[in-house]
């Protein structure tokens, strides 16, 4: 992970555009960019801060887990957005995947009624970025060819 600059470098550049110095010739000097060279004259003149703001998010919001199973339970269908809005949580839909994950539902739907008894009667033997005869006989001809050429 990344970390800020040092107060000393910020107050360093900061004191070297009091002097009068370019941004460019600021960020040459002190082996920074001149973005952020701009950004930290801009901070001090809109804020009056000096120092780094706080890295990272405010991590995760922790959710009731056993409050969303229970909704899950009485509101199968729910989306993600109307489970928030049910649970009355401000947190971002992937913090609610998560906690649906963790406690272990996911939003696959099972069938309603039992899967059809037709199988399928020959396995699907099409072999990627194969040419030549018809899909039946690939398997056959991709095996007889030597290196993926057509036979001779």
């Amino acid at each position: 992970m990344t970390v800020p600059y040092s107060q000393d470098l910020r107050d360093r550049v900061l004191q070297a555009s009091d002097r009068g110095m370019k941004t460019k010739q600021i960020a040459k000097n002190f082996s920074v960019s001149p973005s952020w060279v701009r950004r930290v004259k801009q901070r001090r003149r809109e804020t009056g801060e000096t120092t780094h703001r706080p890295m990272g998010g405010p991590g995760v919001t922790i959710v009731d887990r056993e409050q969303l199973a229970a909704l899950v339970h009485d509101h199968p269908d729910a989306t993600l957005a109307e489970l928030r809005t049910l649970l009355g949580v401000q947190c971002a839909l992937s913090t609610l995947c998560k906690a649906l994950k963790k406690i272990g539902l996911t939003f696959k739907k099972k069938r309603s009624r039992p899967r059809s008894r037709i199988a399928r009667m020959s396995r699907n033997v099409v072999l990627p970025g194969v040419r030549g005869p018809s899909a039946s006989n690939r398997a056959d001809w991709f095996s007889s060819t030597r290196h993926g050429q057509r036979p001779t």
